[in-house]
C-alpha cells in the first residue's frame, strides 16, 4: 500500500516550511506575544500594516483582471468583498493608542513594505496572477497563528481596561481562520499546472520581505533602547 499523494496545499506547506520557520524566528515576534514591546513600536507596526493592507483590494483586483481562470476570478471577488475597509480599522486603532492616523495615512511606507508590495505587483503583472495567492497565504496564515495572541498580550500590558486599539489584530485573527480554510480549498481546486509553483515561489519571497518589516522594526527598537541607555 502506497502513501497518498500530498495535496497541493500540503505541498505548499512543505515547500515553504523553511521560509516560515525563518519568519517565526524573528525575535520581535516572540516579544510581541509576551506583550513585551513598547506601545510606540506597536504604533509603528500598525503604520506599516496600514500601508500594505490598503493595497490588498487593489492587488486582488489586479490578479482578477489578469487571470483567465473564471473560478479563480470568482474567488478573488469574494476576497475583495471580505477585505474592503480594513485599512480604516488600522487607522482607528492608531488613533486609539495615541498615534496620529492622519499622519500615517499621508506618509510613505517603509523600505521593506515597499519592497514587498513592489514584488507582488510585479510578479502578478509579469509572471502570473496566481502569485497573489502566495502573499495571501503568508499574511493570512501568520495572522491566524499570531494576531489574536499578540493582541491579547498587548491589551493586558497596555489596555487592561479593555479600551480600543486592537480591532485589526483581533478581527483578523478570527476572520483569517475562515479565510485559511477557504484558501486551502481554493489551492486544492486550482487546475492550472503553473499555479502551485508560482504560489510557492511568491510565498517564499513574501515570507522574507514581510519578515524584513519586522526586522526593521527590531532595529528601530534597538536604536531607541541604545539612545535611552546613552541618555541615562
Amino acid at each position: 500500500m502506497t502513501d497518498a499523494m500530498p495535496t497541493p496545499y500540503q505541498r505548499l506547506l512543505a515547500d515553504t516550511a523553511h521560509a516560515r520557520g525563518a519568519f517565526l524566528s524573528i525575535p520581535i515576534l516572540s516579544m510581541a506575544m509576551d506583550g513585551a514591546v513598547p506601545l510606540p513600536l506597536y504604533r509603528d507596526f500598525l503604520a506599516q500594516a496600514y500601508h500594505h493592507v490598503r493595497h490588498t483590494c487593489r492587488l486582488l483586483a489586479l490578479a482578477a483582471a489578469r487571470t483567465e481562470d473564471e473560478d479563480y476570478r470568482a474567488a478573488l471577488f469574494d476576497y475583495i468583498n471580505e477585505e474592503q475597509g480594513h485599512e480604516q480599522w488600522i487607522l482607528d486603532d492608531i488613533d486609539a493608542v495615541g498615534g496620529d492616523a492622519a499622519q500615517v495615512a499621508a506618509s510613505m511606507p517603509g523600505h521593506a513594505c515597499r519592497a514587498m508590495l513592489a514584488c507582488v505587483y510585479d510578479t502578478i503583472e509579469r509572471v502570473s496572477p496566481y502569485a497573489l495567492m502566495g502573499m495571501v497565504h503568508v499574511l493570512e496564515s501568520m495572522s491566524t497563528l499570531l494576531a489574536s495572541r499578540v493582541a491579547d498580550a498587548l491589551r493586558r500590558a497596555y489596555r487592561p481596561d479593555g479600551a480600543d486599539g486592537f480591532r485589526y489584530l483581533t478581527s483578523h485573527g478570527a476572520l483569517d481562520e475562515e479565510h485559511v480554510a477557504f484558501f486551502q480549498q481554493l489551492v486544492d481546486s486550482l487546475r492550472a499546472p503553473e499555479a502551485l509553483p508560482v504560489i510557492i515561489d511568491t510565498a517564499i519571497m513574501v515570507y522574507r520581505l514581510y519578515g524584513d518589516i519586522f526586522r526593521d522594526l527590531s532595529r528601530g527598537l534597538e536604536s531607541a533602547q541604545g539612545s535611552a541607555c546613552h541618555a541615562a
